[in-house]
């Protein structure tokens, strides 16, 4: 019964910690207005660099990061979870991100607390820490070669699963880079969308010549 218990909490609480809006956080309090209204809409770091600017951006993409690290590692470890506590404990953090009970079940896209349960689980599972660095890796040359953020992160989601397998990573870490990679690729849908119909917006890059 305890152990039930201790699962029941661990993926509330991992939930609560991914459910924090930090973007939405960021504008009220920072510029006093509402992410959502601005930009793309979204209230991921991303947006949170193109409305708020590069230094609450990058704060917000931290706090992101790190609330997926919290829920698999911190929260794992207060309720003394195993590897599939932990894991139960990272679906429930990405899910509280993408829809947050704080802002009606509408949150961000969940690259960054992604990246961030990956991180925590890496402590427990070293295996896939190389899966997790070149999967990272993927994401930056794409985002440099591209200036497209959305592609950079579907392809890294599609990478995601193929290199766990490639590194013999258990069978429930499969399943899971599987899950990560639909809710990327679903949550990217308007992205997706705009890519195909060339509306799509680029990333500023210093070293990109203007169209």
């Amino acid at each position: 019964m305890m152990g039930i218990v201790n699962i029941l909490l661990t993926v509330v609480f991992s939930y609560l910690v991914g459910a924090l809006p930090t973007a939405y956080l960021f504008g009220k309090v920072l510029k006093g207005v509402d992410i959502r209204q601005h930009g793309s809409g979204n209230i991921g770091a991303t947006n949170a660099f193109r409305v708020l600017g590069k230094g609450p951006g990058a704060a917000v993409l931290i706090i992101d990061i790190v609330k997926g690290i919290i829920a698999v590692v911190f929260i794992g470890n207060i309720f003394h979870q195993d590897t599939n506590g932990r894991i139960l404990a990272a679906v429930a953090a990405v899910v509280g991100h993408n829809w947050t009970c704080f802002l009606n079940f509408k949150g961000g896209k969940g690259i960054a607390t992604t990246l961030g349960v990956l991180i925590g689980l890496t402590i427990a599972i070293p295996v896939i820490r190389i899966a997790v660095f070149l999967c990272v890796l993927s994401w930056v040359a794409c985002f440099l070669i591209t200036a497209y953020v959305s592609v950079s992160s579907i392809l890294a989601a599609v990478l995601l699963p193929i290199l766990m397998v490639v590194v013999s990573a258990p069978f429930s870490i499969d399943l899971l880079s599987i899950l990560f990679c639909i809710f990327i690729v679903f949550r990217h849908r308007p992205n997706i969308q705009r890519l195909l119909k060339g509306q799509e917006s680029k990333v500023p890059l210093p070293f990109h010549r203007k169209n």
